[in-house]
């Protein structure tokens, strides 16, 4: 299923940041072993020790998976250090292919299988079709794995000889699993030197805090309702569409971003700065800013290391739309193995070459709502073929979203657990998502008023996001099943 974590046999995994196990054992333990260390090489062993037990409540016998990939790694980087030309290449080469490969047997096989039969079929042929469960996280992975040889290789970065510094990097449990995805450049000198203060330690709870609040009171809250629609819901009309798809939008949203956002902050309190993975990026007026600000770290893999080895913009306007195109396919194919995550990534490269063939320059001189409106119900279209079960399904919904399975259902909102809270975070994901917002002056973070403000909402949301995950089932983060 496209858009429901169960395809390639996907495990959601025993324990999430959004979980019981992870809020109130496993992160409070690690903070007290690792602050218990006095030495950055013991901090390392703690954190690498607790991220292999992380990793290994999905799913345990994975990890062999993990540490094989790290291992392969670890020696290919070397090699390719220590040799120079046509040698060198071909080192990289074995390397991501390697990784590739890993990525293509666990991920793509059943896909593979499924597409030949369709092909062989009228021959009276069939291929056994195998079922492959997707080793969790391994996209993020094998990509972190592939720009780290690929830095070696253009001597941005200089092999690591420490196993656990290199360990550390591949298998860091804030950004192991649905990323975002790190360069090694940007914590190596971390892995050696880091320091922690109470400042920074502060500032990262605060934003595990937002993260975790997101998650759990937005993203979960509207679950129900996409789940409803999507997956329940044969034919729906066209209140039931809009309903369906706006709650989606919402969702992916604070989840993936809920996600960064407490990766980010569970690194900035152990001393680690991870890339900002998000900036608004519902707030934008083209599809080309829309990737600028969505999953900007994968956005930033695919230019550096496929769009301009391709020949990015240099090669003339039709080279750039071919280059674009193979991009935003592959993209789509990274997400999913499923022709809807195809179609997607074919949906934002088209927009994309409209938008520098033409159309780019017409959104600049448009009104500002009109160009954001306009990006707005690009990216919700787009999320149809993201989060269909099925071709058939995503055509169905579009019928629904253009009214041809009639107007509404008296019945709808008791089918869709249109609670009130619910509707409250539809309509607060919808403020804090797609509009720009002047910080007030209270919050400005100038003054006693506002950093006791500021330490109230954190401590309310905190309190709500901590009586909601102790009260309900929540769902695992999206992006785990990538």
């Amino acid at each position: 299923m496209a858009g429901t974590p169960d395809d390639n046999l996907w495990r959601p995994g025993g324990m999430t940041f959004a979980s019981i196990e992870f809020l109130f054992y496993f992160f409070p333990l690690f903070l007290v072993a690792y602050f218990s260390a006095k030495t950055i090489t013991t901090r390392n062993y703690i954190f690498l020790a607790f991220s292999l037990v992380f990793y290994s409540a999905g799913y345990t016998p994975h990890i062999l998976i993990l540490l094989a990939s790290v291992a392969a790694n670890f020696f290919l980087a070397k090699a390719i250090e220590v040799r120079e030309g046509a040698a060198r290449k071909r080192v990289l080469a074995l390397g991501v292919t390697l990784n590739l490969l890993l990525l293509g047997v666990f991920k793509y096989t059943g896909f593979l299988a499924e597409n030949l039969n369709a092909l062989i079929e009228p021959a009276g042929l069939l291929l056994p079709v195998p079922q492959i469960s997707l080793p969790l996280g391994i996209s993020f992975y094998s990509f972190h794995a592939i720009s780290y040889l690929a830095d070696i290789y253009k001597k941005k970065v200089h092999a690591n000889r420490d196993p656990a510094q290199f360990a550390l990097y591949m298998c860091m449990f804030p950004q192991l699993v649905a990323g975002p995805i790190v360069r090694y450049a940007t914590v190596a000198r971390q892995l050696s030197q880091r320091r922690v203060t109470l400042g920074r330690f502060s500032a990262g709870a605060r934003l595990f805090v937002i993260g975790l609040a997101w998650k759990v009171l937005i993203a979960d809250e509207v679950a129900r309702l996409v789940d409803g629609v999507f997956d329940t819901t044969t034919h729906p009309t066209f209140v039931e569409a809009w309903l369906g798809l706006y709650s989606y939008t919402v969702q992916i949203y604070f989840d993936f971003a809920g996600y960064s956002t407490m990766a980010v902050g569970l690194g900035i309190m152990v001393g680690f700065v991870l890339p900002r993975n998000f900036r608004l990026p519902y707030t934008a007026h083209s599809i080309t800013d829309f990737w600028r600000r969505w999953h900007m770290s994968l956005s930033a893999f695919l230019r550096d290391y496929l769009y301009i080895p391709l020949g990015g913009n240099r090669r003339g306007e039709m080279r750039t739309y071919i280059n674009l195109s193979v991009v935003f396919l592959l993209c789509g194919l990274w997400h999913g193995a499923s022709w809807t995550f195809v179609i997607w990534g074919a949906h934002h490269g088209a927009f994309l070459i409209i938008e520098r063939a033409f159309l780019g320059r017409w959104l600049k001189r448009m009104p500002g709502v009109v160009s954001h409106l306009y990006t707005v119900l690009v990216v919700m279209i787009g999320w149809v073929w993201f989060r269909a079960d099925s071709l058939p399904g995503a055509i169905d919904m579009f019928h629904g979203l253009a009214g041809l399975n009639g107007f509404s259902r008296a019945s709808m909102a008791l089918g869709f657990g249109l609670t009130p809270l619910a509707i409250m975070a539809l309509v607060v994901g919808g403020l804090i998502g797609f509009f720009r917002w002047p910080r007030w002056k209270i919050l400005s973070g100038e003054g006693a008023m506002a950093r006791v403000a500021d330490f109230a909402l954190i401590a309310v949301l905190m309190l709500a996001s901590v009586a909601w995950v102790g009260g309900t089932n929540g769902t695992p983060f999206l992006y785990y099943r990538f």
